[in-house]
This record gives structure tokens, C-alpha cells and sequence, in this order.
């Protein structure tokens, strides 16, 4: 099968597709990329493109941004190009049946996790915050189902003790375009038989709101310390202190023992009290400041410690 005669569609959104888009435009025909809608960003709420968008503009793709996939125009032009595969990295919709089976070699997606290990919206986040060793990604042909798909081919990594999302996520994100790459060429010339997932094992990584960051100090320092870096750089973590956000962007455990909430210092650094040991801030943000490192904050903060 020569891959230069394989008409592929494109369909993601945020940074963690760039790497596979680019790497499908270098070495297949790349007809189409479909990506969501401009959003309203920053404090302006000027309407800005999904990082997806920007660059199939670059490379000279056509682009369509359908609000629901399942719109009849959108689907019709879906049709239009004709793909013989699609390729699917974080689009952010559930595809339909009608689009599942319009291309002959399937809707193939790169998933940042090792599925069943955490099918959803949020694997990255999720394996952080569960304190898992290891993560990885998955290439698998999609059914209706959500990430339930038969696999074609995994690849590992460990999850490092200072990895944040946005580390893993820059990482997992260039193993999954080259992961795709060596797989493709099998699939196409039908030498891989797709494995079903154990379902018995399968788990779920729901969605993330921004007050899922809301820290509970009656948990661990070191179950809230995992959120911190899981949960950066979105949604962000914080507690509410002086009944304002208090963004925590940097935080490492210590040994310890004090109520959980209390406000402390520590190591020369801001510090809470939790459910076991405690929780030191390194790097922190006020309502209405610049994010500073905790040390900067104490030199200027009023009624820190109770």
C-alpha cells in the first residue's frame, strides 16, 4: 500500500495534536482537518483558534470548525473528501456511526493513556493524580463507544516524580505522533489484528471543571501535592484564603503534623496543614497578583499564619 495514496482526515484541537498532524502532513496525503470552534480567550474574550487550526493553516490544509460533527453540512462534506482513514487525537466529540464507518481502514486514535487504564476526557491529569508509575499511549481503531476501542499498539513511559500535565502531556504527545507512525504502515498492509480491551480493567477520567481544583486539606500532602502537578497548568489548583482564590502552582511535601487547613510557615516557605504531614508552597498566586515563589509572598503577606 503506498502511503501517498492514502487520503487521510484530521480531526483535533489542542496542542497535545500537533505533533500528529504534523507528522501525517510529512508522510501521508492529508485531505481535510477538522477541529473545534474559535473560543472567546483571556480577559479580552477576543475569539481565538484551537491550536490545531493555526497550524493545518500553516501547512495549506482546508479546515472545518462544525459546532456538532453531526450537523448534516458537516457530515456531507466529511464526505466530500473522500478519506480512506481518519486519524483522531484529542478532537473533543464523540464521532457518530455514520462518520465511524466512512473511511475503509477505520477512525484511528492516538489516546494518551495504556486503555483500558483511563478512558475519558482527562487520562493525563488522571494518571498523575492517582500516583501511577507509569503512563503511556494507545493507537486504537474507535467504535461508538468511548476510548473502548480494539488497541493496535501501545508504548510506555514512567511518570517522573516533578512531572506536571503539561510535562507528560509535551511528552506523550511527541510519543503518540511517532508511535502512530510505526504502526500505520502495518495496519495498512493488514499485518496487525486489532486486540480488544480487558473492559474488568477499564477506568475513567472525567471531565475537569475548574472547581475540581478546589484543594481538600483533609486528604494527604501527598495525594494534594499530585493534584497540584496533575492539575497544571489547567485547571489549576488553589484554596480560598481571605474568601479569594489562592492559586497554588508549585507545592512539595514535608514531614510534619498540624490541623488540616491551618496556614503555617515552613521551611521558610508557606505551608498547610493536611490530613497527613504537610503541604509547602513554592510557587503561589493571590487574587489579583503575578504568581511569585512563596518565599516573595511571605516577605509581602499579612495574616498568613493564624
Amino acid at each position: 500500500m503506498d502511503r501517498m495514496t492514502i487520503k487521510i482526515v484530521f480531526m483535533g484541537s489542542p496542542d497535545f495534536a500537533l505533533p500528529t498532524l504534523r507528522a501525517l502532513a510529512h508522510h501521508y496525503e492529508v485531505v481535510g482537518v477538522v477541529t473545534q470552534p474559535d473560543k472567546p480567550s483571556g480577559r479580552g474574550q477576543v475569539l481565538a483558534p484551537p491550536p490545531v487550526k493555526q497550524l493545518a493553516l500553516e501547512l495549506g490544509l482546508p479546515v472545518m470548525q462544525p459546532v456538532k460533527l453531526r450537523e448534516p453540512e458537516s457530515f456531507s462534506r466529511l464526505e466530500a473528501w473522500a478519506p480512506d482513514m481518519i486519524v483522531v487525537a484529542a478532537f473533543g466529540q464523540i464521532l457518530r456511526q455514520n462518520v465511524l464507518d466512512l473511511p475503509r481502514w477505520g477512525c484511528i486514535n492516538v489516546h494518551a493513556s495504556l486503555l483500558p487504564r483511563w478512558r475519558g476526557a482527562a487520562p493525563i491529569q488522571a494518571c498523575i493524580v492517582a500516583g501511577d508509575a507509569e503512563t503511556g499511549v494507545t493507537i486504537m481503531k474507535m467504535d461508538a463507544g468511548v476510548d473502548t476501542g480494539a488497541m493496535l499498539s501501545q508504548r510506555a513511559t514512567p511518570i517522573q516524580a516533578d512531572d506536571t500535565a503539561g510535562s507528560l502531556s509535551d511528552r506523550l504527545a511527541e510519543m503518540g505522533a511517532s508511535l502512530l507512525l510505526d504502526t500505520l504502515p502495518d495496519w495498512l498492509a493488514g499485518k496487525l489484528t486489532p486486540q480488544a480491551q480487558d473492559d474488568s480493567r477499564a477506568t475513567r477520567a472525567a471531565m475537569l471543571k475548574k472547581e475540581d481544583g478546589l484543594l481538600d486539606l483533609s486528604q494527604p500532602a501527598v495525594a494534594l501535592e499530585r493534584r497540584v502537578r496533575g492539575f497544571a497548568p489547567w485547571p489549576g489548583t488553589y484554596i480560598l484564603w481571605q474568601d479569594q482564590p489562592f492559586k497554588i502552582h508549585r507545592a512539595h511535601v514535608a514531614q510534619g503534623s498540624a490541623r488540616p487547613g491551618l496556614r503555617m510557615e515552613a521551611e521558610g516557605l508557606p505551608a498547610l496543614g493536611t490530613g497527613d504531614g504537610l503541604l509547602v508552597l513554592d510557587e503561589v498566586q493571590p487574587a489579583g497578583k503575578r504568581p511569585m515563589t512563596g518565599k516573595d509572598f511571605l516577605r509581602g503577606a499579612r495574616g498568613w499564619t493564624e
